[in-house]
């Protein structure tokens, strides 16, 4: 562990987890955001369905950790809604197991300290045709529809409401941007750089609306070794210095 000790935030998810600090990633915006003052941790996999994440959620989110996530925001149910294939082979789960996985993931964070705060993504839409044309040759015909990841992320939003967990709805987040065909995905299915700000807008949202003690937002967490120092830059009256522990690239970013 390199000290001093930040809050750590952890994506825990499939492929657009695992690559999210590419492209201009949610997880790249998020790390610069959170510079000096949080740490972000992907446990991102790549094809990943609810079934595998709850078979190794204990080894990934230990009870027992001396330092527990202060943020999980997690994003499985892609992967789940593909059809199932007839071999009986892929990462199809039937909804209702969809449900009770997420659920079982849910309230095994929850009790990984009081402290511990989550934040559910529901399945994305994607675009049917993209993913044809980009990625049936390496894959095959992947049998994901937009309809079902609306069923998904249905699903998962209804969880969240029952259990009293933050969620965002992306599936209708997305598309409400008139260009999301064209414009938010990568391969149909993957963000592009613009597909990523949607989601890190959302997720500043929820941070700065949510009641939580302390806030996770990244303007009401302190910069590490944010005091003033002679050492820092000379300010234009050449009688003081300038302290840039903040960063000033923050303060015109948009998603605040």
């Amino acid at each position: 562990m390199v000290g001093p000790v930040r809050p750590k935030f952890v994506l825990f998810g499939s492929s657009i987890v695992q690559n999210s600090f590419s492209n201009e990633g949610r997880g790249a915006i998020l790390a610069t955001l959170y510079a000096r003052k949080a740490d972000i941790f992907l446990r991102g996999y790549s094809s990943w369905n609810s079934r595998r994440a709850l078979q190794v959620l204990d080894q990934i989110f230990k009870r027992d950790a001396p330092i527990q996530t202060s943020l999980v925001i997690i994003y499985f149910g892609g992967n789940d809604s593909v059809h199932p294939h007839p071999s009986g082979l892929g990462p199809h789960v039937p909804l209702p197991e969809y449900i009770e996985n997420m659920r079982k993931i849910a309230m095994h964070l929850k009790t990984l300290s009081e402290k511990t705060r989550l934040i559910f993504l529901s399945a994305p839409p994607v675009n049917e045709e993209q993913i044809r044309e980009t990625l049936s040759d390496k894959l095959g015909e992947l049998n994901r529809t937009n309809e079902s990841c609306r069923i998904y992320s249905e699903a998962c939003l209804e969880l969240c409401r029952d259990l009293d967990i933050k969620a965002i709805d992306l599936w209708t987040t997305i598309q409400k941007r008139d260009d999301w065909l064209t414009e938010c995905f990568k391969d149909g299915i993957h963000f592009s750089s613009e597909g990523s700000k949607i989601v890190v807008k959302e997720i500043m949202k929820v941070l700065r609306e949510a009641e939580w003690e302390p806030s996770l937002h990244w303007k009401s967490l302190p910069a590490e070794f944010g005091e003033d120092s002679p050492y820092d830059p000379v300010s234009p009256d050449g009688n003081t210095t300038v302290n840039v522990s903040e960063g000033s690239f923050r303060r015109n970013m948009q998603w605040e």
